[in-house]
């Protein structure tokens, strides 16, 4: 199993509008964060979870050539604006619909926001279809299981995804835009060899997880190695990383773990890029 991920910014992005703050204006790379998505191998699966506004930026960047399936976690205008590239892959997949999957809000969106795009197949050469279809708590596919938890989310609900791969057993766990995680879902996530959890931010917010918060849920979890996703321009990429518990780090954009085989050591003892 390989995961890439696309981008880890907030709903605003990093470097954020108008803003001269040391992280906007840092050079370290892993400080321009994207909104967030990410790419899934499962061994000749590709899964793509969530398309933010940058998402064909990001294709071009991560040389990603292939969808198989999408996910929508949830609704918002940062998972699902960059809907429309997915054009292209429809165009490789021999002008089909990609099979889309989220929840009904999810669902209800897209229909919203792609009234064009539902159907078998594209209005036109060149257009985007979408085959929706509510996901289930499991899915059993040729190379894996994905197993899916709802998160709360202010107004919504967000899907928490678990991935196992049947050729090697590693199991990858994303859960992104989550203000908690219920037992049900910390349940389903253990024995995870990666966790990937929301920690938008130092200070409280409504409808998601502080980096404290999520540093707490990871102890309970006890993946290996986890990653925090979905972060403002509040925190330094660096700086951040050389303060946090030992197992757990900050996700940057182009990050890319190959779940074949245990991750490398990195800074501080933690999971390094592979």
């Amino acid at each position: 199993m390989e995961v890439i991920f696309l981008g880890t910014g907030t709903s605003q992005g990093v470097p954020m509008i108008a803003c001269d703050c040391a992280v906007c204006t840092s050079t370290d790379p892993r400080n321009r964060r994207t909104r967030a998505s990410i790419h899934v191998v499962l061994g000749d699966l590709h899964i793509q979870v969530d398309a933010a506004p940058e998402f064909r930026l990001q294709c071009l960047r991560e040389r990603i050539g292939w969808i198989d399936r999408f996910i929508l976690t949830h609704g918002h205008a940062d998972h699902v604006a960059g809907m429309d590239d997915l054009r292209r892959f429809c165009d490789l997949l021999g002008g089909v619909a990609l099979p889309v999957d989220s929840t009904e809000e999810g669902l209800a969106r897209i229909r919203a926001m792609y009234p064009y795009a539902i159907g078998e197949r594209p209005a036109a050469k060149g257009y985007v279809a979408f085959r929706l279809q509510t996901l289930p708590s499991r899915l059993e596919l040729p190379q894996g299981i994905i197993e899916s938890v709802r998160l709360p989310h202010g107004a919504v609900e967000t899907l928490g995804l678990v991935f196992t791969d049947r050729a090697s057993g590693k199991k990858f766990a994303y859960y992104t835009d989550c203000k908690s995680v219920p037992a049900a879902a910390v349940a389903l996530a253990r024995g995870a060899d990666v966790m990937v959890l929301d920690g938008l931010r130092p200070e409280p917010h409504p409808t998601h997880m502080t980096i404290d918060e999520a540093v707490a849920v990871a102890r309970e979890i006890a993946a290996p190695q986890t990653y925090l996703t979905h972060l403002t321009h509040l925190t330094e990429h660096a700086e951040w990383c050389s303060r946090l518990p030992a197992g757990i780090s900050f996700a940057h954009d182009g990050l890319r773990l190959n779940l074949s085989s245990r991750p490398p050591a990195g800074e501080g003892g933690r999971a390094a890029s592979t």
